[in-house]
């Protein structure tokens, strides 16, 4: 028996970060949005737990007990008594390390697996707390759409959206480790007192409407500028697809990745053609959102 669940990649339309807290981690008001491009995951019985992985930059995906799909099956077994004896094969189309929350993907996707596979019957509310033990993004990997994450990110309020928004995203010729922006984002705030995050009402409001223009006008990152300082060459990026028309410009999350919001398909498919003519990037796709969480397929 086998069971495949498919989960999405995510773009941050607001991130707004904390000062760092005493436990090491930042308070956030982060507004995630669910998007077209999706890891897939499938859990196999077998005699012990096994990774395997497919698809581009495949090689950058750890394949031993750190991967978060190996640690999601790992809890749910020990919660329920069993082994962790399945293989769990990713095919991977999120970019790795690219700040769209693929690992976390990753995670809540085995999870649900083999919570089908074993049949464990967990609680939606058990799976979204040990999808918050996991990591800061897996919660909302499962649960998709659009939501605010609180504390950490891992506390999730789901939003309304009222239509569908269109995306181009540039993957960068390298990766950026999370942890290394989020420091450089303490350096480079030392001396200055760091405001509570909180969400953006505008942009609350924006997403109820399904308003690309009042969104372009009112997506954030508070991790940019870090972003910036390790990469300085995002802003060329950055800035050709302003130049190609697109409404609004950002880093995604943590990066490298960077996002480009377009008003409908049609733009977005000229912001990425004139990305990939602009030899500022290593690929560009297109996706719309917002789309369901994990889904057992």
């Amino acid at each position: 028996m086998s069971v495949t669940v498919r989960v999405p990649a995510k773009v941050n339309v607001q991130l707004a970060v904390g000062a760092a807290r005493p436990d090491g981690f930042h308070g956030l008001a982060n507004v995630f949005l669910a998007v077209g491009l999706y890891d897939e995951v499938t859990v196999t019985a077998a005699d012990e737990l096994r990774i395997t992985c497919t698809g581009p930059d495949a090689g950058q995906v750890p394949l031993d007990r750190t991967n978060l799909a190996a640690r999601a099956a790992l809890v749910l077994a020990g919660r329920y008594g069993r082994e962790a004896d399945v293989h769990l094969h990713i095919a991977k189309d999120i970019p790795v390390a690219g700040g769209m929350a693929g690992g976390s993907a990753d995670g809540a996707g085995a999870l649900l697996a083999c919570d089908a596979l074993w049949g464990t019957g967990a609680s939606r509310e058990e799976l979204l707390d040990i999808c918050a033990e996991l990591g800061s993004d897996v919660p909302f990997s499962l649960v998709g759409g659009a939501a605010l994450g609180t504390g950490r990110g891992e506390q999730l309020t789901e939003l309304e959206v009222g239509g569908t928004f269109h995306w181009v995203f540039a993957m960068a010729s390298r990766g950026l480790s999370t942890p290394a922006v989020f420091r450089e984002f303490d350096r480079l705030g030392e001396g200055r007192d760091i405001p509570e995050p909180v969400a953006s009402r505008d942009l609350l409001d924006a997403l109820a409407k399904g308003d690309a223009d009042a969104l372009a006008a009112t997506v954030s990152n508070d991790l940019q500028p870090a972003a910036l300082s390790l990469f300085p060459e995002l802003a060329d990026t950055l800035a050709a697809g302003r130049a190609a028309g697109a409404l609004a410009t950002l880093v995604s999350g943590s990066g490298p990745t960077t996002a480009f919001l377009a008003r409908d398909a049609e733009g977005a498919e000229a912001v990425a053609g004139a990305l990939r003519a602009s030899g500022t990037c290593r690929t560009v796709r297109t996706a719309a959102g917002p789309v369901p969480g994990a889904t057992v397929i």
